[in-house]
């Protein structure tokens, strides 16, 4: 097996489990108890936001900032609050906004300081892997492809360690966050609407998204 269906192999096995958690969140928002539960604390975060929506606002934004560039952490959790608290329009433009923060930051620290904020073995297994494979000069259509084939924390930090020029990094970065960022809050809606599904539908496709996007990653960096 070749390390590129390695690759493969390795996105196959983690759409299993992240399509398993799903299905199993969905099973517990079904519970009457558990969305109960989740209404009383969004509830009671909703005033605290709104008593304070500048703070919240810049708040969220670092917080989504962070989760781009953060293996561990995921800004994914607090959008139900959001969107509970701004709406979907407000909540998608904050996230992206966010993402967008923390893409921009990975890119500067791997062009100014050679290294990511937080070292993670998988990430620097993926970045040795690219690093080698994807030219400095790397035109926009594969660094589009890096954004929707690789974890967040990844591209930026590879593509400014190998000097690929800021605006088409940027440019790919705005492109590849925004449906997620929409996908993301509308999965986050649903959880507040009680409609579990949207997570599993969503979740479906950004996955075999990311797969088919690995795979012409694989092929154009064969060429």
């Amino acid at each position: 097996m070749t390390p590129f269906q390695q690759r493969l192999a390795s996105h196959w096995r983690q759409a299993v489990f992240v399509l398993l958690g799903l299905a199993l969140l969905t099973g517990l928002l079904s519970m009457d108890s558990t969305n109960a539960a989740l209404h009383r604390l969004l509830s009671a975060a909703e005033p605290v936001i709104a008593a304070h929506p500048v703070t919240g606002g810049l708040l969220f934004v670092a917080l989504s900032a962070a989760s781009a560039m953060l293996a561990f952490f995921s800004s994914a959790l607090l959008v139900p609050v959001a969107v509970y608290t701004w709406g979907v329009p407000v909540t998608v433009g904050l996230l992206w906004l966010g993402w967008l923060l923390g893409g921009i930051s990975a890119y500067w620290m791997g062009r100014l300081f050679r290294r990511p904020l937080v070292h993670s073995a998988r990430a620097a297994k993926l970045v040795d892997f690219y690093a080698d494979k994807v030219p400095r000069e790397a035109h926009f259509p594969v660094v589009l492809l890096l954004q929707f084939a690789l974890p967040s924390e990844v591209p930026g930090y590879l593509c400014g360690l190998l000097g690929v020029r800021f605006p088409v990094y940027l440019s790919a970065l705005a492109i590849a966050e925004l449906p997620y960022a929409v996908g993301t809050v509308l999965a986050g809606e649903g959880l507040v609407r009680r409609e579990g599904w949207w997570l599993v539908v969503l979740g479906i496709l950004a996955l075999t998204f990311s797969i088919y996007a690995a795979w012409l990653l694989r092929r154009s960096l064969r060429r």
